[in-house]
């Protein structure tokens, strides 16, 4: 279903945008609540008259929200309930609870804006989300003890809320894969070292091409010098047999 979201939406979009959600969403939580208009014609043209108004209207809104959000930072309320041996409690603490223990201490909300993806089911102490606006949130510490003395020791000692495991575990997990691509980086690195150092041996080993020409010239040369010794012997021999018939004719 096609809509026109009537105020920041998480995940969505900003005011004015026009979305595709499924109609379950849509018929159950985003028009009942007015945060949003079915996009057919008439609400397109009615949103564009309407805009001013409505930015106003919101802006005045977030303007409260912050208000509001300034008495909520850093506030603590404590919820007294039974629990086991092993600290957890009989039954869960809700949004409702919260909301209205902070009812109590004079800041009014809707249990809609606790951001609480399970209800707490232990003892400790909880940092809890709320949404005031869809800009403004801020953080409560909700102390769940089985005395008000209890509440006081453990206030040192706050339990993980699922999303902040979840982002620990995620932050864990990034850590790691760097560490894996760092050690394969440095492995890659010593195995590059490595073949360096046997190509410079290969090379500190191999001849130079001058030398190689060089021995070849000189194996050339002994071949020469080989080959020429039978000639040059016979034509000594030659020689001496000539000068031997000389001195026969002289004697004669």
């Amino acid at each position: 279903m096609e809509i026109i979201l009537l105020e920041r939406i998480e995940k969505l979009g900003q005011m004015g945008d026009v979305v595709t959600v499924k109609s379950g969403y849509a018929r159950n939580y985003l028009l009942p609540q007015n945060k949003a208009l079915r996009a057919t014609d008439e609400n397109r043209a009615y949103f564009d008259s309407q805009r001013k108004e409505i930015e106003a209207k919101n802006l005045a809104g977030k303007k409260e929200a912050e208000t509001v959000a300034k008495k909520l930072q850093g506030q603590s309320i404590i919820l007294i309930r039974q629990a086991g041996e092993n600290d957890q409690l009989y039954g869960s603490v809700t949004t409702r609870d919260i909301a209205a223990e902070l009812s109590d201490k004079g800041v009014r909300i809707n249990r809609s804006q606790v951001i609480l993806p399970v209800p707490i089911k232990a003892l400790g102490l909880h940092e809890i989300l709320v949404r005031l606006h869809p800009e403004v949130t801020t953080e409560i510490s909700v102390n769940v003890a089985r005395t008000a003395e209890e509440a006081k020791k453990q206030k040192s000692k706050p339990v993980k809320t699922p999303e902040a495991a979840a982002a620990e575990e995620i932050f864990e997990s990034e850590e790691v894969a760097q560490a894996a691509e760092q050690s394969i980086a440095d492995a890659e690195s010593e195995e590059s070292g490595v073949d360096e150092d046997l190509v410079s041996a290969d090379a500190d080993a191999a001849p130079s091409e001058d030398e190689a020409d060089k021995e070849a010239t000189g194996e050339e040369d002994a071949k020469t010098d080989e080959e020429a010794k039978p000639e040059a012997d016979a034509a000594e021999a030659d020689a001496a047999e000539a000068d031997d018939k000389g001195s026969d004719k002289k004697k004669k």
